[in-house]
């Protein structure tokens, strides 16, 4: 299957059937950080593990502006394709490609330039500073790598192909697995060598999409009169990218702040924080993997005029996703513990104790989450984005006051009670504004 038509059929199918594929390869895509933690914990220690631990903050205010810009950008190409404009997705694929170069040039120079100054203004503790900077600042230099695999994975994505954008994550990240024991046990390059494998993975990830889309999708061989796109094209793109974009980075700039707040309580918080929230990120996978399918599904569907559908569609994802939530949140509470202890070995015990406090907390909430991603991603789906940037900035408030408050009345405590306390204040608007257009849709004739 190269393509996929998600405006036939029963959508709750359709849905769970996107999702499965997508749930291994968000799994395989948290897996790079999974690896890169355990590797270096294990292998390097505990202060190597809080040094890129620390940096995660950073990556997730600059990978996720990349995601969140790519995702966006491609809704656009799922929308003609659900109108059967076949010139007008191989348009926006071109679209896509000279917006992504650009913006990846623009934040590779303005992330490397800054990382120093960053790290020095999260408090990053001086042990650790080195570490810390040589890691990211290497992810900075590159970043155009993980922009061209993520630009080319979403855009077969958006054609209803999730099954390839799988097999690819899991390739590159088979890649990783292989090169990080190689560049940092055998060539000695130490944190920098985890660094390199992630960009060498994500490149010879990015090359077999292209490969892939090349040989196997003729929809999107893009002919010379398709780069004359018109400025209205280049337009519909941006207000759809950008602002997904920027939602990410605005809940990363939260992360960071309650990042300074744990970098002042020290490396034992900072590490534990570090490895629980690997564990953390592939438990919320199955929900995350759902709000994903939503943002196809729906712009397929308001592509194709079929707004019942996408009702029908949300009220199902819902049951589904909450559903795992619950399990999700029980894998947390069984497993928990014994994860944590693979990162750092025996010993650690309050780094286990904190990681297993943090891991309880989250998946008690999980549910939360599960409605925030369905009503983020089916907003956007429709090509709304004023209201999921709302979201985010509150987002941003929640993270920032659990940080400043509840770190210092409660200490490790408080920062785990941050992402909780973000998830409701974002999922309210994000409800009020869905429930909203769903009324819209009834004074619409249904295809």
């Amino acid at each position: 299957m190269t393509t996929k038509n998600l405006t036939e059929g029963e959508p709750w199918k359709l849905i769970l059937f996107f999702t499965l594929p997508l749930l291994a390869g968000n799994v395989f895509q948290q897996l790079y950080g999974f690896v890169d933690t355990l590797i270096v914990g294990r292998i390097l220690g505990v202060e190597a593990l809080a040094a890129v631990g620390c940096t995660g903050p950073l990556l997730f205010f600059t990978m996720g502006f990349l995601m969140g810009t790519t995702s966006g950008l491609a809704i656009y190409t799922g929308q003609r394709f659900g109108a059967r404009d076949e010139q007008g997705v191989r348009q926006s694929a071109a679209a896509c490609i000279i917006l992504s170069l650009g913006i990846a040039a623009v934040l590779t120079v303005l992330s490397y330039g800054l990382c120093s100054y960053l790290l020095q203004w999260m408090q990053t503790p001086p042990e650790i500073f080195d570490d810390a900077y040589a890691f990211i600042s290497i992810i900075f230099l590159w970043l155009v790598v993980p922009f061209v695999m993520m630009m080319a994975t979403n855009i077969v994505r958006a054609l209803g192909n999730s099954k390839m954008p799988t097999a690819i994550l899991a390739f590159a990240l088979s890649c990783n697995i292989l090169l990080e024991p190689l560049f940092i046990m055998v060539f000695g390059w130490g944190v920098p060598g985890a660094a390199w494998a992630v960009v060498a993975a994500q490149a010879l990830g990015g090359v077999a999409a292209l490969i892939y889309i090349w040989k196997k999708i003729p929809i999107l061989h893009i002919r010379r009169e398709d780069w004359h796109i018109p400025r209205q094209v280049i337009w519909e793109h941006l207000k759809m990218g950008l602002p997904m974009g920027f939602q990410v980075s605005i809940i990363a700039i939260g992360a960071i702040i309650l990042q300074v707040a744990l970098n002042n309580l020290g490396p034992v918080a900072v590490a534990s924080y570090a490895a629980s929230q690997k564990v953390d990120s592939i438990a919320m996978m199955p929900m995350m993997s759902f709000g994903i399918a939503m943002a196809a599904y729906t712009a397929q569907n308001f592509g194709a005029r079929k707004f019942a559908r996408i009702s029908e569609g949300v009220r199902k994802c819902i049951f589904m996703s909450v559903g795992f939530s619950f399990v999700a949140g029980l894998f947390n509470a069984v497993f928990g513990a014994e994860l944590v202890r693979l990162f750092v070995g025996e010993g650690e015990t309050q780094v286990v104790e904190y990681g297993q406090m943090y891991l309880l907390i989250q998946g008690s909430c999980y549910w939360i989450v599960a409605l925030l991603f369905i009503f983020r991603n089916t907003l956007q789906g429709l090509g709304q984005s004023l209201v999921p940037t709302i979201a985010g900035v509150v987002e941003l408030i929640m993270r920032a006051a659990a940080a400043i408050i509840l770190c210092s009345a409660w200490g490790y405590l408080g920062a785990c009670w941050a992402s909780p306390m973000a998830w409701l204040g974002a999922c309210v608007p994000l409800a009020l504004a869905f429930y909203w257009t769903r009324k819209s849709f009834r004074r619409k004739k249904t295809a």
